[in-house]
C-alpha cells in the first residue's frame, strides 16, 4: 500500500484529527496569550457553537454520504472532469487543484456578502459579539449546504486529484480555526506570514461592525485573492485591540443561542450589508 492510498483510506480520521488537534492548540494559545479581552460569555457561546458544528456535520453526513475527496476519486476513474481528460503532469494539477478550490472558496464568500439573501445566512457568522476559535466553525447549516454542492460541482467540473483535495481540506479546517483565534502574534511575524496564508489579524478586519471593513479580507486560506482582486485592507480603524466585531443587530447574550442561531436567517435586521462600491483598500 502506498503512502497516498494511505492518506485516502484513512481520509476522514485525518480530517478529524488534524481539525481537533488544530481546535486544541488554538484554544490553548488563546488562554496563554489572548489579544484581545473577551466582552461575552464564553460558556453560552462555546456550548453553543459546538452544538451547531455538531449539528451541521451530521446535516452534512446525511444530505452528502459521499465525501469531497472520495468524489474526486469517483471522477478519477470515470475520467471526469478537465484534469482527467487533459494530460497534465501532476504536480501541476496538485497545485492547480488547490489554487482553484480556493478561488473558489473565496468566490463563494465575496457571492455571500454581494447577495442580500445569502447575506441573511451568512451573517449569523458575523453576528459573534467576540471572535475566538469557535468563530470558525460557527456556519449556518444552509451555507454549509451550499458550500458541499458548490464545491462538488468544481471538483466534477475540474477533476482534481484527490490527494489535491485531501489536502485542501485538511488546510482549510486548520487554516480556518487558526486565522479565526483571539491570539497575539508579533507585527513584524504578522507582517511576513499574511504573505502567505491569511492570519488571524488580517482575517479579524473582516469580522468588525464596519461595513467598508467587513467587506474586504474574504480570504479564507490563501491572502493572494484579495490582494489581486482589490479587497485587501491591512487593519481596522480602530486597531485590532479596540475594534468592536459583529453586526448591528443580534447583539444580545440571547442571541448567541443554538435555537436563535438556527432561526437568525428569518429573524428581522434593520438594513442589509452589501459590499461597498467605494470601500477603500490599503
Amino acid at each position: 500500500m502506498s503512502f497516498e492510498t494511505f492518506l485516502l483510506d484513512h481520509e476522514s480520521a485525518i480530517r478529524f484529527g488534524i481539525f481537533l488537534g488544530t481546535f486544541f492548540i488554538m484554544a490553548l494559545w488563546e488562554f496563554v496569550a489572548p489579544l484581545r479581552v473577551p466582552g461575552t460569555s464564553k460558556a453560552i457561546r462555546w456550548s453553543n457553537h459546538l452544538g451547531l458544528v455538531t449539528m451541521n456535520i451530521v446535516l452534512v453526513r446525511v444530505l452528502f454520504p459521499l465525501a469531497a475527496v472520495a468524489l474526486a476519486a469517483y471522477a478519477s476513474e470515470r475520467d471526469i472532469g478537465l484534469l482527467n481528460v487533459i494530460p497534465v503532469p501532476y504536480l501541476l494539477a496538485f497545485v492547480g487543484s488547490f489554487l482553484v478550490l480556493d478561488l473558489a472558496v473565496y468566490l463563494f464568500h465575496l457571492l455571500f456578502h454581494a447577495v442580500p439573501a445569502l447575506w441573511r445566512v451568512h451573517r449569523l457568522h458575523h453576528a459573534d459579539l467576540d471572535i475566538d476559535v469557535t468563530t470558525g466553525v460557527r456556519f449556518h447549516p444552509i451555507q454549509m449546504v451550499l458550500a458541499v454542492i458548490v464545491k462538488s460541482i468544481v471538483i466534477l467540473v475540474l477533476g482534481p486529484p484527490a490527494l489535491a483535495v485531501l489536502t485542501f481540506e485538511v488546510a482549510s479546517h486548520a487554516i480556518t480555526l487558526f486565522n479565526h483565534g483571539n491570539v497575539k502574534i508579533a507585527p513584524a511575524l504578522d507582517r511576513v506570514l499574511r504573505w502567505l496564508v491569511v492570519t488571524p489579524d488580517m482575517h479579524r478586519v473582516h469580522h468588525s461592525i464596519h461595513t467598508a471593513e467587513t467587506d474586504s479580507n474574504f480570504g479564507f486560506n490563501l491572502p493572494w485573492w484579495d490582494r489581486l482582486f482589490g479587497t485587501y485592507r491591512a487593519e481596522p480603524a480602530a486597531g485590532q485591540v479596540r475594534m468592536v466585531v459583529g453586526i448591528e443587530s443580534f447583539r444580545t447574550d440571547r442571541d448567541q443561542w443554538l435555537d436563535r442561531l438556527v432561526l437568525n436567517p428569518v429573524l428581522d435586521e434593520p438594513g442589509s450589508q452589501l459590499i461597498s462600491p467605494s470601500q477603500k483598500v490599503e
